[in-house]
């Protein structure tokens, strides 16, 4: 009978055991992915974002919280995934989140629901390489999906297909990004050239000016139905300038071979921009620069340009009232190391009035990161060519994100990619 009563303990403690194992196994059911400085690989965790949207689970991005974290809900394979790709990640009980949602509420930040995985699209030239552009380097380091698209593409309307789109540092004006001077002589040069000339007279144009201005029109239509753009260095002011001078000739004789319109300051019209104003242009080919919306400028030698001491400071803003511009400024610092390009920052006082500043080089007329409105859409520049390459002149290798896997500027590119994913009563629009 002793036996027996042994027998029958050990059995009961068995179960028990079982039942609380189960108990805790059932309780653990989220995955907290924190993006503070305790972050392993920052980037590879928008990848796991985007990847559990693919795979059809919501994710509650945390505004604010510990560096805008991600929570989303425990399966297995999400953790195998996490570990593959050497992302950090918790995972918490019901209580622990139910903690997490009372510090959100109660402070600010913000929970933004996730939904659906955007389709990305990348504005690119077909000769062009994944590490000829920032965002594409970080996509891919992200192993975020995306399609290229040229102007063929764009011009056929096949836009509408996406939600969110990149332009490559492309030159909407059409004079091969101002490098004649220096560059005209070279193979790359000769050939992008020759690619453009060749797609232009495809697409029923006699100038690569005319034809970038209305591949720049049909974006910004693209924009208005509701599509999010992204860009960075020249693409963020070619593309204003393109649409200012749509029914004016700005291009010098190298670059379509006419003469730039004398009365072409007069003719410029800003109304039809959609983040610049009361800009002027550089028409000369010689000079590698567009017009005085980049700042500092690409030509003025007397700016001190010292990675030391060249920063930008990212606002902070509302997770409530500003729940769009809060996701665009989440990380992990608040101060971002600068860096260069064509188009290296934007003039202050040039900034339409319904542009929100997100981030500026702070005592100067350096404005670094923009977000503005514009019909259903919307769009974000940020200024310079690849946030972990200073300086980047032609021929620099290309950056190796695995070096950089917590680079604050590479996760405001991320941020963008994001954004449309998000659920959309936080989508203000004009």
């Amino acid at each position: 009978m002793k036996y027996n009563l042994s027998k029958t303990a050990l059995t009961l403690t068995i179960i028990i055991t079982l039942l609380l194992f189960s108990f805790i196994n059932t309780s653990a059911q989220y995955v907290l992915i924190p993006m503070d400085r305790t972050q392993n690989d920052h980037l590879k965790a928008y990848g796991i974002a985007f990847w559990s949207l693919e795979n059809q689970q919501n994710v509650d991005w945390l505004l604010n919280y510990k560096g805008g974290s991600f929570l989303i809900k425990y399966f297995a394979a999400l953790e195998s995934e996490l570990r593959i790709r050497g992302v950090s990640f918790q995972i918490l009980r019901d209580s622990d989140v139910l903690t997490i949602h009372n510090t959100v509420n109660n402070s600010n930040m913000e929970l933004v629901k996730l939904e659906k995985a955007p389709l990305i699209a990348v504005y690119s030239p077909p000769n062009k390489q994944p590490w000829d552009d920032a965002v594409t380097l970080a996509l891919t380091y992200a192993e975020i999906p995306y399609k290229i698209l040229w102007d063929e593409e764009v011009l056929q309307g096949e836009l509408e297909g996406y939600d969110w789109l990149h332009l490559h540092h492309e030159d909407f004006t059409g004079q091969y990004g101002k490098f004649y001077a220096n560059y005209g002589g070279m193979k790359w040069y000769l050939e992008d050239k020759q690619l453009s000339e060749e797609t232009a007279a495809k697409l029923g144009y006699t100038k690569v000016s005319e034809e970038k201005k209305a591949v720049a029109r049909w974006i910004k239509d693209y924009m208005a139905k509701g599509g999010f753009l992204f860009a960075m260095c020249s693409a963020t002011d070619t593309f204003d300038i393109a649409l200012a001078s749509e029914n004016v000739d700005i291009a010098a004789t190298p670059f379509d071979g006419d003469p730039v319109d004398p009365d072409w300051e007069s003719k410029l019209d800003y109304s039809k921009t959609v983040a610049f104003t009361g800009f002027k242009l550089v028409t000369d080919p010689a000079v590698y620069e567009y017009s005085n919306i980049d700042y500092p400028s690409s030509i003025n030698t007397r700016w001190e340009r010292n990675p030391d001491n060249d920063y930008f400071k990212l606002f902070e803003f509302a997770a409530k009232y500003d729940p769009v511009q809060t996701m665009l400024t989440q990380n992990h610092v608040k101060t971002v190391k600068g860096f260069m390009g064509q188009t290296t920052g934007f003039h202050r006082a040039l900034l339409k009035k319904s542009v929100t500043i997100l981030g500026e080089a702070e005592g100067t007329r350096q404005v670094k990161y923009i977000h503005g409105n514009h019909g259903k859409g919307s769009f974000t520049f940020l200024a310079g060519h690849d946030p972990e390459d200073y300086s980047h002149v032609l021929g620099d290798p290309p950056t190796q994100l695995s070096l950089h896997k917590n680079s604050p500027g590479y996760r405001l590119i991320l941020n963008n990619i994001l954004f449309p994913a998000a659920k959309k009563k936080t989508r203000k629009t004009e």
